[in-house]
């Protein structure tokens, strides 16, 4: 995808986490990414790769001991957490719905920012809620009581009340059946294409990546050693890296045929 400006980028950025003795340990090594408005980036590796370490960067839940990081050619140290947080939204792999109904989880960060309550009834709200397909039926439901499915589609719809220009997404289909999934993979695109974002999605989940993803970056021991389109990822790897990590699924003559 052709952009002037990427919208989020990542430059030359290292970064470390203290292991399980505290010790630092370096998870992330010269890494340089970029994702355009309305682009869908997977990352993808080994476990232990530095994946949602790299996530976490994005808005400043890590630090990086050196390089930057943009947002819309913004270094993102000179914004402040939250303020970083509510325009790159990051939806972990453990959902999380406050107690309370689905307006009241749809409504909880104006309420942690002291900042004006959304009006969900707007066009521009109500478009979100069918975006994320979720059901103005289900606003005055007590939110833990919806299938998992649901309470995915609303924790994307959380995120994105507000200022969201990136969003961030760790292993976002992982607890789902697969035909939530695949409808998952669908909201996602729409995502990016009709609200202009750039979604980053870490996963071990092939079958999502085809389905929704423009570009791959595939992560070994902190460093990105392959990245390119999906069909030039997965179908023609060009490092040993990505051919050994896809051998069972290329042993099953997987295609990608988006």
């Amino acid at each position: 995808m052709s952009h002037v400006v990427p919208l989020l980028q990542a430059r030359q950025v290292v970064a470390s986490r203290p292991s399980e003795s505290g010790q630092l340990q370096r998870v992330l090594q010269e890494t340089t990414l970029e994702v355009g408005a309305g682009e869908v980036l997977a990352v993808i590796g080994p476990s232990g790769s530095g994946k949602s370490s790299l996530l976490r960067l994005f808005n400043r839940l890590l630090e990086p001991d050196r390089g930057e990081i943009l947002l819309a050619g913004e270094d993102i140290k000179n914004i402040s957490p939250p303020a970083l947080r509510a325009r790159i939204p990051l939806v972990a792999q453990k959902l999380f719905l406050f107690p309370g109904t689905v307006r009241d989880n749809l409504q909880i960060t104006a309420k942690l920012r002291r900042t004006a309550l959304p009006d969900l009834n707007t066009p521009e709200l109500l478009e979100l809620l069918e975006l994320c397909h979720v059901d103005s039926a289900w606003l005055d439901r007590d939110a833990r009581k919806l299938s998992v499915g649901q309470q995915q589609r609303v924790c994307l719809a959380r995120a994105m009340v507000g200022p969201c220009q990136a969003l961030l997404l760790d292993e976002p289909t992982s607890a789902l059946d697969r035909p939530t999934a695949d409808q998952l993979a669908l909201t996602f695109r729409q995502l990016a294409r009709e609200k202009g974002l750039a979604i980053v999605f870490v996963t071990h989940d092939l079958r999502l990546t085809e389905r929704c993803a423009d570009r791959i970056a595939f992560l070994v021991n902190g460093a990105v050693v392959e990245e390119g389109s999906v069909n030039q990822i997965l179908n023609h790897p060009a490092t040993a890296e990505v051919r050994s990590f896809l051998s069972p699924e290329l042993s099953g003559d997987v295609e990608v045929t988006r």
